[in-house]
């Protein structure tokens, strides 16, 4: 039962590089809205863009909003993935009220290249399984049992019972267990994940997610994202002694991505 990630871009502002540069024009100009966007050309669009990112002027950039479909990931992921809350929205399939009776999980790349490794592991999963179905069962009996001496109906006390018994019975399951979400995030907010995530001391997992929905956005908006990527991509290393020690390959691999 071994997911694979897959990410999508579900949908994103109309014309996010017209919209940015109409923006950071406006505070310098004293035309109306309209016709500043109206006489925006693609020429000036990739200029005004670029004059911006040497700047550091990044608060146009949140007039954009991109949104992803993410499947295929692990609970360890998203744990790491929504403490970047600043320009950003999650919505996630809920162990609360979904059922994980035989749910998938992830499997470390490291952990899945050792035999011996992958078979205790899935074991655990395994085990793992038979908990949260014997906790499930046992708790539901329990609740529903309650629900009727309380006077509810039997469709009414399965459905209260069946939500309560999963509630608890969750506790048991791994960080490995796949998940899916959706999540939105403004563009000055996807700099920020990118140089973040997508730095090669960044856990392997989110690196991958991060990577990969920096290729979507690069495709529909490249100017914004010309520069995008891990913080050594512009500069030096931010990382200092922890450096990777691979600064260089890591330019060439985001240069590649975003056809800089």
């Amino acid at each position: 039962m071994e997911s694979k990630m897959k990410v999508s871009l579900i949908t994103y502002t109309p014309e996010p590089e017209k919209l940015v540069a109409g923006a950071a024009k406006l505070c310098y100009s004293p035309s109306g809205i309209n016709e500043l966007m109206s006489n925006l050309e693609e020429g000036n669009v990739e200029k005004f863009i670029a004059m911006l990112a040497i700047m550091g002027h990044e608060s146009p950039f949140e007039h954009i909003n991109f949104t992803f479909g993410i499947e295929g990931v692990s609970r360890s992921l998203t744990h790491q993935l929504v403490r970047h809350r600043i320009g950003s929205s999650y919505s996630q399939k809920s162990q609360r009220y979904v059922n994980e009776g035989g749910f998938e999980y992830i499997i470390p790349p490291q952990i899945g290249g050792i035999p011996e490794a992958k078979a205790l592991y899935i074991k655990t999963m395994e085990n793992d399984q038979l908990a949260y179905d014997e906790l499930t069962n046992i708790l539901f009996e329990k609740h529903y049992k309650d629900y009727l001496d309380k006077g509810k109906n039997e469709k009414a006390a399965k459905s209260a019972a069946e939500k309560q018994a999963i509630e608890d019975a969750r506790y048991v399951l791994p960080n490995s267990c796949e998940t899916k979400i959706v999540v939105t995030m403004n563009a000055r907010a996807l700099f920020n994940f990118f140089r973040k995530r997508c730095c090669n001391r960044a856990q392997w997992e989110i690196r991958d997610l991060a990577i990969e929905m920096m290729k979507l956005v690069v495709d529909v908006a490249p100017n914004v994202f010309k520069i995008a990527g891990p913080g050594c991509v512009t500069g030096k290393c931010p990382e200092g002694n922890m450096s990777c020690g691979e600064m260089e390959a890591v330019r060439e691999k985001f240069k590649s991505i975003s056809n800089r």
